[in-house]
């Protein structure tokens, strides 16, 4: 008797970039971040929603939709009714990469101005030696 091993390799980037791809897509559209605003506050059904965002109940299911799967709303079907509310996912992994970037574009500006005031520095420096 012969026992093969099998391995799998399971990429953990991919699936960080897509969490990151499906979340920041989730939160682009500002219909979308108007309703988590709105979830923040209570949970509410989509046929709430749809009047308080003045649209119509298939628009606003494709949005809850698109928020459900990002894992950012959870929406529960009781009788007629499906009410939203927040989902129990954190933005931590998001929050974290926002913060990489911001440091590296501070990092990146700070070094920038340090480039324009030497040259700011080299231009009144040559301007003065042509005057003399």
């Amino acid at each position: 008797m012969q026992i093969t091993h099998v391995r799998f390799t399971v990429n953990h980037m991919v699936h960080y970039q897509t969490r990151l791809d499906t979340t920041f897509a989730a939160l682009s559209d500002v219909t979308r971040r108007g309703v988590l605003e709105q979830l923040g506050g209570s949970d509410a059904s989509i046929t709430d929603l749809a009047q308080r965002f003045h649209m119509t109940l298939t628009g606003m299911k494709k949005h809850v939709s698109v928020l459900e799967q990002a894992g950012l709303v959870i929406t529960e079907k009781v009788g007629r009714v499906r009410t939203c509310k927040l989902g129990l996912r954190l933005l931590e992994e998001e929050a974290a990469w926002i913060e990489q970037h911001r440091q590296l574009w501070s990092a990146r500006f700070d070094a920038l101005d340090k480039i324009v005031e030497d040259l700011n520095r080299k231009e009144k420096a040559n301007a003065r030696s042509k005057r003399r």
